[in-house]
């Protein structure tokens, strides 16, 4: 007897890669460099349980710096793409990265328009499509509410391109845009589940939700997306980009968690 049908999925927009041959700039950059900001190791972490208990998820191969897919496209500056009515500085960790979160420059001149359009037909377009095609064939289903969670990592000590220069973070941080992007039981659910295996959490501070939520979260469509991030100190050597042995133990704290989001969800009363 088959699994009832549960209308959860998972994306991780941030843990490729792969950088696009036409992304020349981040050619040859020391690996500490090109993954001080990716969200390494995060489909390690999540991929088995997602497996193991058929959720299904999303990902991409592409690097962020070249698309950053919690981002969109408008979300650049005249340092980013050539062209760009918005100043300088406005968006360097925009859809195109200029500069890493430790201000290390990345971009030493903006692209050309046709390049950002090649990139966003490249990446962008591919990421959300899928990203679409999992709610609609939920609600194909007869699904009133398809609950979506956006899987991240985090810096545990906040830089000074963060909102929380020098603070240490909490294990895991949830964001709901500002209790926008989602029902508020989703949301307690979702805390609660991982609060329940440990982990410590932080709502909506420092990281209060990016573009995924806003543009999937959508409640009154019965569209409920929550944003949650994992420190990565958990897990890897921040400075060597190098998963840590013990990675299976937070591994198996996130299976036991996404088990009691998925086993508890159709009791939500929404």
């Amino acid at each position: 007897m088959s699994e009832p049908v549960i209308p959860f999925f998972v994306t991780m927009p941030h843990s490729g890669e792969k950088v696009p041959e036409e992304c020349t700039w981040l050619h040859n950059l020391d690996e500490k460099i090109l993954m001080c900001d990716v969200d390494r190791y995060i489909d390690v972490i999540y991929e088995p349980s997602l497996k193991k208990l058929q959720v299904p998820y999303h990902k991409t191969e592409w690097h962020r710096y070249a698309v950053d897919l919690n981002r969109i496209p408008q979300d650049i500056d005249c340092d980013s793409v050539i062209g760009s009515e918005n100043k300088s500085g406005s968006n360097s960790r925009g859809f195109h990265w200029v500069v890493t979160t430790l201000n290390y420059p990345l971009m030493q001149s903006p692209i050309t328009k046709d390049l950002h359009n090649k990139l966003t037909d490249l990446i962008y377009t591919p990421f959300h499509d899928g990203v679409k095609k999992l709610y609609a064939d939920f609600k194909k289903k007869g699904f009133e509410h398809v609950f979506h969670l956006d899987a991240h990592s985090m810096p545990s000590l906040g830089t000074n391109q963060h909102k929380d220069p020098g603070q240490y973070r909490a294990d895991i941080v949830i964001s709901d845009n500002l209790g926008v992007s989602c029902d508020s039981r989703y949301k307690d659910l979702v805390i609660e589940a991982y609060k329940s295996v440990g982990f410590s959490i932080s709502y909506n501070w420092p990281y209060m939700g990016g573009r995924v939520t806003q543009q999937y979260g959508q409640p009154e469509v019965g569209q409920q997306a929550l944003q949650v991030e994992l420190n990565r100190a958990l897990y890897m050597d921040e400075v060597t980009k190098k998963i840590k042995p013990d990675y299976v133990v937070v591994q198996e704290q996130i299976f036991k968690a996404l088990d009691i989001v998925k086993r508890e969800l159709p009791n939500l009363k929404i």
